[in-house]
């Protein structure tokens, strides 16, 4: 096999996700899973223009969720390049490091956003509370618990991603002192975030996201870097964290989230009867 450069490892991505695809509709055909389309089903494919509106109206806002989120770290970047190359690259190696405090948070808004969607259909908001305390309390366990240990061994993880220079390692010491401990109100929001989308209400978090970080967090960064210089960057990250967790905080106290759901789409439809269908030639088997 040729050597294929930077290429190789697009190519290994694709080859991953190809193989995956095709284990996964194999293994779903051969239990007969209720998501497996048969040749005689292909019909039910056919889209329903209300649930394409539903899925747009809601689906659109987590769109522009990411847009808001890379446009800030695109801004973030270009202001830390004003800096020089050795804290460019001292940032760079905190980015890598942080990624990896993300995926408790990441993990625990994906857990409880069908936990509270199920209970939120079921009406029993008492779940949906606990739900909410639990994944904040799991949520800072965790993020708090990698932060912990991040800072104990802050030189030792950050020189995997350094090369052998004192200062530029001291400077990814003090950033992610200041930073990293910012992803536990981040923790918060992102639970609170996944719970109040799972009503089906998308728009408001996504504004909560817009207002921390680009009508609070960028606006500090550029006014306070004259005085308190690279400094000013680190600090208005934990701003836009605290400050997006308190508003995320405020809406799921006060506001009419719990009211909202998705519409509901006219049942026994071809789809839904081939699904009862399915459901019980599952169950006549297990039996």
């Amino acid at each position: 096999m040729p050597a294929l450069g930077i290429a190789g490892s697009a190519t290994a991505t694709l080859l991953a996700q190809a193989i995956g695809v095709t284990l996964l509709a194999r293994r779903l055909h051969r239990t007969r899973h209720i998501l497996c389309l048969r040749a005689d089903e292909a019909h039910l494919l056919r889209p329903d223009p209300r649930i394409l509106k539903a899925l747009a109206v809601k689906g659109l806002p987590m769109g522009l969720h990411m847009a808001v989120v890379s446009l800030a770290m695109v801004m973030m970047i270009s202001l830390v390049n004003h800096f020089g190359a050795q804290l460019s690259a001292a940032y760079g190696a905190c980015l890598q490091l942080w990624n990896y405090i993300q995926l408790p948070v990441m993990a625990m808004g994906m857990a409880v956003t069908p936990m509270a969607a199920q209970n939120l259909g079921a009406r029993r908001l008492d779940r949906v509370r606990r739900i909410a305390r639990t994944g904040i309390a799991l949520n800072i366990a965790m993020a708090g618990g990698m932060v912990l240990v991040i800072q104990c061994f802050s030189r030792a993880v950050l020189g995997l991603f350094l090369p052998a220079e004192p200062q530029t390692l001291q400077a990814a010491q003090h950033i992610n002192a200041m930073v990293a401990w910012a992803f536990i109100p981040v923790g918060v929001t992102f639970v609170l975030g996944s719970i109040i989308r799972a009503s089906g209400t998308a728009v408001p978090p996504l504004v909560i996201l817009f207002l921390a970080l680009w009508g609070i967090r960028q606006p500090a960064a550029v006014l306070l870097m004259g005085t308190w210089g690279a400094d000013a960057l680190w600090f208005s990250f934990g701003l836009g964290a605290v400050s997006s967790m308190l508003m995320s905080l405020a809406y799921y106290r006060w506001a009419g989230w719990r009211a909202a759901f998705m519409p509901l789409v006219a049942s026994a439809s071809p789809a839904d009867r081939a699904v009862d269908q399915l459901r019980e030639d599952q169950g006549t088997a297990r039996c």
